[in-house]
């Protein structure tokens, strides 16, 4: 108490000095529109750039929930729209009576847990297993492309063949013509894949999309996966077709779980015919 009796008599002078100037300043502000103007303006414009750096770091924090929302939404609509029969990856849309149409393809959410990317055989992890309903052979997927296929499941986890893997191997075609290829990984990088099995007579350009071909019980027909980077054409056959990916391997977060429906009715028919 003694110390700030003794701040105030010392300073004593200096304080009436700043009291005089805050009320004449206050006198003025009240007193004359264009000074008021000009006061409010200028808290206007101090507060309002505080609230937007709040607001700001606000979404930042709020970003990751923000995102699971809009996959869990997203997730929702795929699984609606099959249930009516409506392509999701093709430009004309067809509707069909849902009463003649048996459901083929199931979406689910998960979550990578865990990412390879630089080795020659690359898996990933995910935050669900066989108590979430996933199994072997089921494809996974994100909203900008194909990232590989389910190889081993655990009660609440699931391990993914990625599409940087040397033993993958997945159907695609290109977007705007009909000519099917496999794609497959040799470990260069993680940008880029290649396409074999091209026909000769086809017709390739750089920058031309690719998709999934829709010949697997796996993935759905009309998948982005990337576009052509460059290629060789020697001895009257292609030769190393780059395929640069839509998906950024090494940053993938929440994922797409695909089930086909109708996968067994399928493959046991088709193992019939085999045997015949």
């Amino acid at each position: 108490m003694q110390q700030i009796i003794y701040f105030i008599r010392k300073f004593r002078y200096f304080l009436l000095f700043l009291l005089l100037e805050t009320l004449a300043l206050i006198f003025t502000i009240q007193h004359h529109s264009y000074h008021t103007s000009k006061f409010v303006n200028s808290a206007n414009a101090i507060s309002g750039g505080l609230y937007n750096k709040i607001n700001t770091i606000n979404e930042f924090f709020h970003l990751k929930k923000e995102n699971k929302v809009l996959i869990e939404e997203n997730i929702r609509l795929k699984n609606l729209l099959e249930k009516k029969n409506i392509n999701l990856h093709s430009k004309n849309i067809l509707v069909i009576d849902s009463a003649q149409y048996f459901q083929k393809y199931e979406y689910s959410e998960a979550k990578i847990i865990n990412n390879n990317y630089t080795k020659k055989n690359n898996t990933l992890t995910l935050d669900k297993g066989s108590k979430q309903g996933l199994t072997p052979d089921l494809g996974v997927i994100n909203s900008t492309g194909i990232i590989g296929i389910i190889k081993n499941v655990s009660s609440n986890y699931s391990t993914v063949l990625s599409i940087l893997n040397s033993k993958s191997r997945i159907n695609v075609r290109f977007k705007n013509s009909t000519p099917f290829g496999i794609l497959i990984w040799k470990g260069e990088t993680y940008t880029l894949t290649q396409l074999i099995d091209i026909p000769r007579q086809a017709i390739i350009k750089i920058g031309d999309t690719i998709i999934t071909g829709g010949k697997s019980a796996i993935f759905p027909e009309g998948i982005n996966v990337g576009t052509i980077k460059d290629f060789k054409f020697e001895n009257n056959q292609y030769k190393e077709i780059n395929v640069l990916l839509f998906n950024d391997m090494s940053a993938l977060g929440y994922v797409q779980v695909v089930k086909n429906l109708q996968k067994d009715e399928q493959k046991k028919l088709e193992q019939t015919t085999t045997n015949e």
